[in-house]
């Protein structure tokens, strides 16, 4: 198992699908990517700065910076739609910052705190909390693909996406070791996020769910 504190309990986080959060342990002192997800991140080591959101000025982003070894492919095409390109870049800095706070091992990290309110916010500093205890973190390539954005007129919009957990695994801060697990069905997840434009044009997350093993998302 990898990407995962198996301690985790399901996180209160709802959202406008319909979906369940799972779990399955390893041994209670692993993070396992078989528990509930929102994202995942690095802690020490080489750092280098990932590029700010640029699709949705206005406000400034906090700057993102990860270990060298904390990698993403994010598989979402421009759509040519103002807001909606918006959005999706306003979520990618969002699992970027979320990962920048378990990297410093910080549950109440200003940088994801800016993107997410409400239960999200509150589910994601639980996660971070579990990584911390665990004095853990992860490491490798994370994938996000098929993502689909909707953009109402009230000023929310709806966004579900694919994350492929395949290659990334966790990291143990005091051994160094890396517990590298075979791909599963459990890799895949599945999200759906509501999120609010807020007075300074971000795209904040607002109710959040996963599920884990989603037939969708698999290959």
């Amino acid at each position: 198992m990898n990407r995962r504190p198996t301690l985790l309990a399901a996180l209160a986080l709802t959202a406008t699908a319909a979906l369940t959060l799972s779990a399955c342990g390893s041994d209670d002192d692993s993070p396992s990517k078989d528990s509930d997800a929102i994202a995942g991140a690095d802690t020490g080591g080489k750092k280098s700065a990932s590029p700010s959101a640029s699709a949705s000025a206005s406000a400034e982003r906090p700057k993102i910076q990860l270990p060298s070894d904390v990698t993403y492919k994010f598989e979402w095409p421009k759509t040519g739609d103002k807001d909606k390109d918006a959005v999706l870049s306003d979520s990618e800095q969002r699992i970027k910052a979320i990962d920048m706070a378990i990297a410093e091992q910080d549950p109440l990290h200003e940088a994801y705190r800016f993107y997410t309110e409400g239960t999200a916010a509150a589910g994601t500093e639980k996660w971070i909390t579990e990584f911390v205890d665990h004095n853990a973190r992860t490491t490798g390539v994370t994938r996000f693909y098929d993502a689909n954005v909707t953009v109402n007129k009230d000023g929310t919009a709806a966004l579900v996406y694919c994350e492929d957990q395949g290659k990334a695994y966790n990291k143990f801060l005091k051994t160094g070791k890396v517990d590298v697990t075979p791909v599963s069905k459990n890799s895949y997840v599945i999200y759906a996020a509501t999120l609010r434009k807020n007075e300074n044009g971000v795209w904040v997350t607002e109710r959040l769910t996963s599920q884990r093993g989603s037939v969708k998302c698999q290959p």
